[in-house]
């Protein structure tokens, strides 16, 4: 498919890298009415679903997932199944393994390539017998995520008929360098401190297989994946992680309608984070850069943002297509 042009045209002060990035993840709010729903995995462990419905009956349902150290509590996340319930959709949104507020019973927690547990949502949501109608819509880790799954060697089922995926690092190592650099110094750190955190309370379960002294050494992001993520999920080490699960080498096998909204501006981003040129050859890959967004901050001048509306609008198209086929 040719690239999408976009209309995203922001207020002047959030066309700033900085201040769009910022106030989506720490400023606007977008309360939702959540239901909590525990969901036992099948290796012993748990993931929490957070479930927002239509004031209708529906058999319509968006399936979210969340970004690095999130939940489904992100006001990116309530502001999209806000919109989506408004208009005619139950929303799952996805806590992934220990991201609820309460620590999960494994020594393995998330990743972005965990696609073996997003399998588990998707049938445990089909064993309901109400959808028929499934949609996806992926934050940075989380986008990578799903769009590891619909490209993957497995079958789809049937009832997933669209994604769209919001700022999508389908080149984690580069990802990775881009946080690196100075211009990002204070989100590398705040990821850092977070995953410090997580990773001593983690300790604190698992004193056998992580250590106080082994966290607090590790000075950056790629310190914290070779020493745990690369452990926790057998893999040999971060650049293993990294290479096994960037979802950029997937994206050719995706075979269901998919939007990637990835932002010009997006400093978290690097230029393999935008596969222009899977996009222009694939029949179902559509690929949109605005100009101005950062890193899932696409605020207007009113309370939806721009990437809500462009999921809801995407999605309901590729709908109608399937009915009318």
């Amino acid at each position: 498919m040719p690239l999408v042009k976009s209309t995203y045209n922001p207020p002047v002060i959030f066309r700033n890298y900085h201040i769009s990035t910022v106030y989506s993840a720490m400023v606007r709010r977008a309360p939702v009415q959540q239901k909590r729903e525990r969901m036992d995995l099948q290796d012993g462990d748990f993931m929490d679903l957070d479930w927002s419905f239509s004031r209708e009956n529906t058999n319509k349902v968006l399936v979210v997932i969340h970004g690095l150290e999130g939940s489904a509590q992100r006001p990116y996340v309530t502001g999209l199944a806000k919109y989506f319930t408004q208009h005619g959709w139950d929303v799952a949104a996805v806590n992934l393994r220990g991201c609820s507020g309460e620590m999960n019973r494994r020594f393995r927690s998330y990743h972005a390539g965990a696609t073996d547990d997003l399998q588990e949502v998707v049938d445990h949501i089909l064993k309901k017998n109400k959808y028929t109608e499934i949609a996806f819509n992926g934050f940075s880790l989380g986008a990578n995520l799903m769009l590891k799954y619909l490209g993957e060697n497995r079958e789809i089922p049937k009832e997933i008929k669209a994604a769209a995926m919001v700022s999508a690092p389908c080149d984690l190592h580069g990802s990775l360098k881009q946080l690196q650099k100075r211009e990002n110094f204070l989100y590398a750190k705040r990821f850092r401190m977070k995953l410090r955190e997580h990773l001593l309370l983690r300790a604190k379960y698992f004193p056998d297989q992580l250590t106080k002294q082994e966290i607090e050494a590790c000075d950056s992001l790629l310190d914290i994946d070779n020493l745990y993520t690369s452990r926790a999920h057998d893999f040999e080490d971060a650049l293993d992680y990294y290479n096994r699960n960037s979802a950029r080498q997937f994206l050719e096998n995706i075979k269901i309608p998919t939007l990637i909204i990835n932002a010009k501006n997006d400093g978290f981003l690097s230029p393999g984070c935008y596969p222009g040129d899977i996009a222009e050859k694939s029949k179902h890959l559509f690929l949109e850069t605005p100009e101005y967004g950062g890193h899932v901050g696409f605020i207007q001048n009113r309370h939806s943002t721009y990437n809500e509306e462009r999921a809801l609008e995407f999605i309901e198209a590729q709908l109608q297509t399937f009915q009318k086929s």
